[in-house]
């Protein structure tokens, strides 16, 4: 074919990039994309991939499908199956014209099997030979030309993250659309065995001609993806019953013979790498024991390795105050700059009081935290580029083991650390449905980054910058991240042994060597979180902090019902800062009324005997209403709160510092410690997000356990509040 001039992208060539994980794919994807890369959903499924537009040459383009990372095209689950669907072109998706598949050339002989699987699929294939910068450090030396002769497909050696060799590629792939033939080759093994022979040609008289067209070599591919991947265990999508039947014959009967169908193919497709490796992998010297394997004698020992993850936590979370206080106190000023312009050049009403204090300080308080939010995916980032995240995974399942959960759970635990919603979309690459669920069950209690504001704003208001004790902001935040995991392994091993039984699954999982992080890697993912932050913030948030706004403003003459001297002083009666306390200016007390008898503060104080046992007043029990809708309204909720509440005179302008003075009627602080841990506690463990709780009813398809997850954490959270709050009171905390 000839390939397309750039034009509209529905006319351009498909090409899928695929390979195994932590091979640099994404590096490579995002290189030869630049900024183009979309973030959509794949046809029919509500998993996201990425779609960017590569440029070939200064005339012509293609259209590059980010295909999800795997080690095999052999699966078991819906999510595995997307990538033999994206490459095969099955079902709504389509055909791709070209594969372009990268390879770690530091591991060639492993990732040599999914090569093997797609040129069985009859695919024109180029292959990326990533990080050949690195392949002398383990011994050995790759000779390219070799590969291609022995692949029968174009091989281009590639150094990603120093840039090297994407030109070539970039030629090779233009070069390989206009003539796919180059890239087309046979089979590079044979299906021996008679038995397995009828094994392929039983089953692949089943598959739907759709599948694989007029392509003989296809179908018989895909045969042999349907005896590794169909079993009465799998949660395959759009299988033909007749299809699962004479899969589970073909098993069966060979099981009669002693024989394994997977042992077969598996060892076939090795049995070639073998034999054939040596005539391109070069052994130079016996390598000494490599740097890689040096740290990780520190960073995976059971005892050393968790010391050197907890430093590196603390250290982490303390850089989120002491890093980025700066950056929020510049926004605070923004903040408080915009909002007393705005309150100037608006007449004074309704309308200033709703955009000054229901908009401009309610979202405010909220994007205050996006340094901390941009300061967590860096580092986050940072572990997952360096693979420093693949020992921390290996750590946890030595605790993960002992409790039932499959190791694979880490990965999207992990990511919910980042946020929920992803995370339990993630759990779709786990095999077994028990697995899966368990997984969710448990990962809304990790502490994703929309709590980050609540305890910003809490360790913010316990110790403020210059406090004294210059640690413990830091050692707080790590304290409430353990916290909530140790709670979730605990969680996960209760379920795990009562109503979600199972038996343990071993994790396999890749070590990848140390590397330097790919910045520009880091700083997209950075700002892809960051931009959805704030692009909740400017949706969800904003809507709730004007519903929030209207009604704390509502009923406008709840104030005006009786004589000043007649109302009853409230929390807002009484002034804060160096004032008297227990001061009664009737303006201020008109204020505090005002609040107090809107609709958000009556149904603040029908609710307030339910939180008071926690150490919360009907102020905090508002917010914590609000926040069912997002964690980060609790935020915007208590500074509309406490704007609509100061006294024109009052001193302490930011929410932080109106946290800290806050006063109840008796003189005593409303944010006591022992309320802000309290309050920590509550936020740590209470499933107060809308929408964890929506991919939980669609990845269920259940009411049933969507209402469990939801009553469990909530009940959870109340208790272990409760216990904080009225135990810390009968020690002598205040």
């Amino acid at each position: 074919m000839v390939i397309a001039a750039m034009g509209t992208d529905a006319n351009l060539p498909l090409v899928a990039i695929a390979g195994n994980p932590n091979t640099g794919k994404t590096t490579v994807f995002n290189l030869l994309t630049g900024s183009s890369g979309k973030v959509g959903n794949y046809p029919g499924v509500t998993v996201e991939r990425q779609m960017g537009r590569l440029r070939l040459d200064e005339s012509h383009a293609a259209r590059l499908m980010d295909v999800p990372g795997t080690y095999s095209l052999s699966s078991r689950s819906a999510e595995e199956q997307l990538a033999i669907h994206a490459l095969a072109g099955i079902g709504q998706f389509e055909l791709p014209e070209l594969v372009i598949l990268v390879v770690d050339s530091t591991q060639l002989t492993r990732n040599l099997y999914l090569v093997l699987q797609v040129i069985e699929l009859g695919m024109p294939l180029v292959i990326a030979l990533n990080m050949s910068d690195r392949v002398s450090a383990t011994g050995t030396e790759i000779d390219a030309e070799a590969l291609a002769a022995e692949l029968g497909v174009p091989v281009v050696p590639l150094a990603a993250t120093k840039h090297e060799g994407l030109e070539e590629l970039r030629s090779v792939v233009a070069k390989t659309l206009q003539k796919p033939e180059v890239a087309r080759t046979t089979w590079r093994w044979e299906i021996e065995g008679a038995e397995l022979q009828e094994d392929v040609r039983a089953v692949a008289a089943t598959l739907p001609p759709d599948w694989y067209g007029n392509s003989a070599k296809r179908q018989d591919a895909l045969a042999l993806w349907s005896l590794l991947s169909i079993d009465d265990e799998d949660e395959l999508e759009h299988i033909p019953p007749v299809l699962r039947k004479v899969v589970g014959e073909r098993h069966r009967l060979a099981s009669k013979t002693a024989r394994e169908i997977d042992r077969e193919v598996i060892a076939g497709r090795y049995g070639w790498i073998d034999a054939h490796a040596p005539r391109f992998i070069k052994k130079l010297t016996d390598p000494a024991k490599s740097l890689t394997d040096r740290i990780d004698e520190v960073l995976l020992h059971p005892a050393g390795g968790f010391m050197v993850f907890l430093l590196a936590m603390g250290l982490i979370f303390q850089s989120l105050f002491t890093g980025a206080d700066p950056a929020i106190g510049l926004i605070e000023d923004g903040i408080e700059h915009l909002g007393n312009l705005i309150e100037a050049l608006l007449p004074a009403g309704i309308f200033n009081e709703f955009v000054v204090s229901g908009i401009i300080n309610g979202v405010g308080s909220v994007l205050m935290f996006l340094p901390q939010i941009l300061l967590l995916f860096f580092f986050i980032g940072l572990m997952e580029d360096t693979g420093y995240m693949a020992r921390v995974a290996m750590l946890m399942d030595r605790v993960m083991k002992s409790i039932g959960l499959h190791g694979r759970a880490f990965v999207p635990m992990l990511s919910g650390y980042a946020c929920a919603v992803p995370a339990i979309l993630g759990t779709r690459t786990m095999e077994r449905k028990r697995d899966r669920y368990l997984t969710m069950m448990v990962v809304p209690l990790m502490t994703c980054s929309a709590r980050l504001p609540v305890y910003g704003l809490m360790i913010a208001a316990l110790y403020p910058p210059d406090a004294s004790a210059p640690f413990a902001q830091g050692l707080l935040m790590v304290a409430m991240y353990l916290f909530s995991t140790v709670i979730a392994l605990i969680v996960a091993a209760v379920l795990g042994r009562t109503i979600l039984k199972g038996p343990k699954v071993p994790l396999i999982l890749e070590m990848p060597p140390y590397r330097m992080p790919h910045w520009p890697s880091v700083m997209r993912m950075m700002w892809q979180r960051g931009k959805l932050f704030i692009t909740e913030a400017g949706t969800v948030i904003l809507l709730c902090t004007i519903g929030m706004w209207f009604l704390l403003s509502f009923p406008r003459d709840a104030a005006a019902s009786g004589p000043a001297e007649d109302v009853v002083p409230t929390t807002d009666a009484v002034q804060v800062g160096d004032a008297e306390q227990g001061a009664a200016d009737p303006e201020i007390v008109a204020a505090g009324s005002s609040i107090r008898d809107s609709y958000a503060g009556q149904l603040g104080r029908w609710f307030e005997p339910a939180v008071e046992p926690l150490g919360f007043d009907w102020k905090i029990g508002v917010g914590v209403i609000g926040a069912f809708a997002a964690r980060e309204v609790f935020v915007s909720t208590m500074a509309v709160v406490y704007d609509l509440s100061e006294d024109e005179d009052e001193t302490s302008k930011t929410l932080r510092d109106r946290i800290r003075a806050q006063r109840r009627p008796d003189g005593s602080k409303v944010f006591t410690p022992l309320t802000c841990l309290s309050l920590m506690v509550f936020f740590a463990l209470a499933c107060q997000c809308m929408s964890t709780l929506a991919v939980v009813k669609r990845e269920t398809n259940s009411w049933a356990w969507t209402g469990f997850l939801f009553a469990y954490q909530t009940a959870l959270a109340w208790i272990a509040s409760f216990i904080v709050f009225q135990g810390g009171r009968l020690i002598g905390f205040e």
